[in-house]
């Protein structure tokens, strides 16, 4: 007979499937006996729908299988999603590691946005016209000249180290009037000949002498470094002008810079300049060995009165505290030499400075 419909006991579960297998095997006799007593085990109210109920003979294993599986809901159960945790500690926890994340993400985004904006504020400033402007670092190269956009009214604007070309108070060249006469001591001039070299800086012709000559004056010894030239004369003297003056610029071992301007006149040709000219290089900063020696005591004049102040370099970057001595005396030059520099510099003098009530000697 098939097997009844019950709720089986809880050692049955324990044995498993096996054991619900030998209990349904051993009803028939269970209910042979109960028949027999008269006796009517209640049977349990049914769990499964009764649509599933199935009318004529059923298999006594199947049954028994269906009837377990609904009574006891053994079918494997659908995992269910993780439910948020209440615990304060792992919530903490949850969002620290999302916010470390996020910065870490944020970080790594500014980082990488950062690094285009560095390298293009490390380079430095150009004008439109590819010169260094007035944003260029220390150091760095600034285009000036003597007329024009980057003449002298803008040089203290190019570079923050130009800035005595505006506001100092001793800067040069001044007109050389109302000099205080007095007994001055002569410069003593230690020249000899000695090899050159001669380069066009893009400002001036300038003839750079090897070492071994000398000045001594106001008991300070001064070597001679380089000298050049400036189409008309930077200075005048009581007004005048000259067509051209040479700079002689020295320097002592605690590098203080001392001038000495020899003013050159139209007249006969001077050989020292002519030398020079014969040197002349091709190109543009480019320096050349000269052919010969120089002696450079036949550049001064006969004459060696002379004028002196306190100024500053006539050039950028202005710098005060040199000594300057004019001589009063000036030196021929001829027209063709004149002539020959003009057509390299046509004009290369920096304009008149206010002497500022500056002390002027001069010699008796």
């Amino acid at each position: 007979m098939p097997c009844p419909t019950f709720a089986p006991p809880s050692h049955l579960l324990a044995a498993g499937w096996l054991a619900c297998a030998l209990a349904c095997a051993a009803w028939p006799a269970y209910a042979s006996e109960a028949a027999a007593a008269h006796v009517e085990k209640p049977l349990p109210s049914p769990v499964t729908p009764a649509a599933e109920i199935v009318k004529g003979p059923q298999d006594p294993m199947e049954m028994l299988k269906k009837r377990l599986v609904a009574t006891f809901n053994t079918a494997p159960k659908t995992a269910k999603p993780a439910e948020a945790s209440t615990n304060p500690r792992e919530i903490a926890v949850a969002s620290r590691l999302s916010v470390n994340a996020a910065q870490e993400t944020e970080v790594k985004l500014s980082a990488a946005d950062a690094r285009p904006a560095r390298r293009k504020a490390s380079l430095p400033a150009v004008e439109a016209t590819g010169h260094a402007s007035a944003a260029s670092p220390p150091g760095a190269a600034a285009h000036w000249s003597y007329e024009g956009n980057d003449g002298p009214a803008a040089w203290a604007a190019m570079k923050p180290e130009f800035a005595k070309c505006a506001s100092g108070t001793r800067q040069s060249p001044i007109d050389i009037k109302d000099g205080i006469r007095v007994d001055l001591e002569p410069v003593q001039f230690d020249y000899r000949p000695t090899p050159f070299r001669v380069v066009d800086n893009g400002h001036t012709v300038q003839v750079n002498v090897g070492p071994g000559n000398w000045i001594e004056v106001t008991g300070r010894r001064y070597e001679l470094v380089q000298f050049h030239f400036h189409r008309p004369s930077e200075e005048r003297i009581n007004g005048r002008q000259f067509d051209m003056v040479a700079h002689l610029v020295h320097k002592d071992l605690d590098g203080r810079l001392a001038v000495v301007a020899v003013l050159l006149d139209r007249g006969s040709a001077h050989a020292v300049v002519q030398s020079v000219w014969n040197n002349l290089p091709l190109e543009k900063r480019e320096e050349v060995p000269a052919r010969g020696t120089l002696n450079l005591a036949d550049l001064l004049p006969a004459e060696r009165a002379y004028f002196t102040y306190m100024g500053s370099l006539t050039t950028p970057p202005c710098s005060e505290g040199v000594l300057w001595m004019v001589m009063k005396q000036p030196v021929p030059i001829s027209a063709e030499q004149i002539d020959i520099f003009a057509r390299l510099y046509p004009m290369n003098a920096r304009p008149l400075q206010q002497a500022s009530g500056r002390l002027i000697k001069q010699s008796n």
